[in-house]
Parts: C-alpha cells; sequence; structure tokens
C-alpha cells in the first residue's frame, strides 16, 4: 500500500470511505491548521471555535461517501467547517457534547491535535475591536469578508467554499466593507500618542 503521505486528497477521501484507518487522519494532519483559521476568524472564540472544528471533522469523518468530486476536497471541508460554524453562531450558545462512541475519531481527539495548531488572532485591542465589529455585520457578509480580506482566499475560491457565484462574494464584501468603516476608522488613523515631556503634555523642562 502507497503511504498515505504521498497520496492526493481525493484518493485519500476515497480510501477514507472504504475503510482505510490512516486515510483520513492524513487529511486532518494537511489541513487542520487553515481550516482552524477560518473557524477561528469567523467565531472569535478558542473554544467555540475548537467545537466547531470538530464537527466539521466528525461531518466529513461521517459523509465523506457523499462526496462526489465536483471540488477540491479542501474546498469541500471548508465549506463544511464554515457551515459548522454558521451553526454555532445561528444556536448562540454551545451545545451540549453528543457522544460519538460509534465512531473511532482518535484521529481528532488526541493530544497532538489539540492546541498545536497557532492561533492566528491575537488578543490584542486592536483585535478585539476587529471581532466586535466583525459581530455587527449579517452572517453572509461577515463570512464573505473572513474568507477574502482576512484569510487571504481568491474571490472565485471564497465563492466555490460558500457555494455562491463570484460576483455574490465580490458585492458582499463591498458591503461589509462599507459597514465596518466607522467602526474601524480608527485603526486606520490612530490619533498620535500625547507627548509628556513637553510643556503642552505637561511635563517639565529640565
Amino acid at each position: 500500500m502507497d503511504a498515505v503521505q504521498e497520496l492526493p486528497d481525493k484518493e485519500l477521501l476515497s480510501r477514507h470511505a472504504q475503510g482505510d484507518e490512516h486515510a483520513f487522519g492524513e487529511l486532518v494532519r494537511r489541513h487542520r491548521e487553515r481550516m482552524w483559521a477560518v473557524a477561528i476568524r469567523v467565531l472569535g472564540d478558542p473554544e467555540e471555535a475548537s467545537d466547531a472544528l470538530q464537527d466539521a471533522f466528525l461531518s466529513a469523518f461521517r459523509g465523506a461517501h457523499r462526496f462526489r468530486g465536483e471540488a477540491q476536497v479542501s474546498t469541500w471541508l471548508h465549506r463544511i467547517v464554515i457551515n459548522a460554524c454558521h451553526d454555532r453562531m445561528r444556536r448562540k450558545m454551545v451545545r451540549p457534547a453528543i457522544p460519538t462512541d460509534d465512531v473511532n475519531l482518535d484521529v481528532l481527539s488526541n493530544e497532538r491535535y489539540k492546541g498545536t495548531t497557532p492561533d492566528p488572532t491575537s488578543r490584542t485591542d486592536a483585535a478585539l475591536d476587529v471581532h466586535a465589529a466583525l459581530e455587527r455585520l449579517p452572517t453572509e457578509q461577515r463570512l464573505a469578508l473572513v474568507l477574502v480580506d482576512m484569510l487571504g482566499y481568491r474571490v472565485d475560491e471564497a465563492a466555490a467554499i460558500l457555494e455562491i457565484a463570484a460576483g455574490t462574494v465580490k458585492s458582499r464584501c463591498a458591503r461589509g466593507r462599507a459597514r465596518l468603516l466607522p467602526y474601524l476608522a480608527h485603526l486606520r488613523n490612530p490619533e498620535p500618542p500625547q507627548d509628556v515631556t513637553s510643556p503642552r503634555g505637561g511635563g517639565r523642562k529640565s
């Protein structure tokens, strides 16, 4: 058997659907960091993002047989994590975890998986301001902006993930940017720090 590390994504997903015990773990290894970046940017909360990512990989694990190959596997996986995030945003609360004893999900729950992917957000005031502003947007605009402006996907890639036309992605991004501007203008033009050493700043001359 070929080493799973050498196989393309579609072959890995096909082998997983046929019962290969190692194929899905390789898919997780390849794509978890990028999918985590999507989840944390959309949800802003590491715990919520981690739960959404677990939901997404569980859905992919169970639904691999439904993959028809019309899109790239990476696009399919990102679509699943976007949907998982959307579900959590819609519910506005964390639901109790559903037992998964019927599936072998060691690849998702082991210590190597937990906490190893870097958190792309920084708990700075600016990052918190950006996320607070994003929360003011309609969900469809927020998802488009996260993919295109924050994560650098091309418009056509975002369109494939969201299953909408490229023109729709562009218009959602444009409307979202316009709505964000009043909330984030202070980040673009920050006030200069006051010179506390000058007489005008209240300091004393030496």
